[in-house]
């Protein structure tokens, strides 16, 4: 599901990704597709909606309503880190990773999980802090 993927994504979101300077295109594109690989994978989550919230690639579980908002983007120039998987703040899914995870991820508040351009993204663990967030309201049930 990269950009060579048979995966359809939407034109707004193209257009947001082509707008980007590689490599952080290509680093994107890898949350992109663990977000829609993890969300195939995980019973119960269903078609994932892929959209623009605040004009950043938002995934969403419309269909069945189970997970929380996931967004991913370049980070602000005041970071010290190039890009970011959001999530929403008031779900605690942060502090769950940081709990669950410690310090193989560097986290910005309760609300993301930061990334170097070149840098080894830790997959698994991230899949399942994916999967927590799809999940969410299920397992809010």
């Amino acid at each position: 599901m990269s950009e060579s993927s048979s995966a359809i994504m939407p034109p707004e979101v193209a257009a947001t990704f082509n707008d980007w300077p590689e490599p952080l295109r290509r680093e994107l594109f890898i949350l992109r597709d663990l977000i829609l690989a993890t969300a195939s994978e995980t019973d119960g989550v269903g078609e994932i909606t892929e959209t623009l919230k605040w004009g950043e690639p938002a995934y969403l579980t419309s269909e069945t309503r189970s997970g929380s908002t996931i967004r991913i983007a370049p980070t602000n120039a005041k970071s010290a880190h190039d890009y970011a998987m959001f999530f929403i703040c008031s779900t605690h899914l942060v502090n769950d990773f940081r709990a669950r995870f410690g310090d193989t991820f560097e986290y910005e508040g309760e609300r993301a999980v930061l990334f170097n351009v070149g840098d080894s993204v830790p997959v698994d663990e991230l899949r399942e802090c994916v999967r927590s967030a799809l999940t969410y309201h299920r397992r809010a049930e």
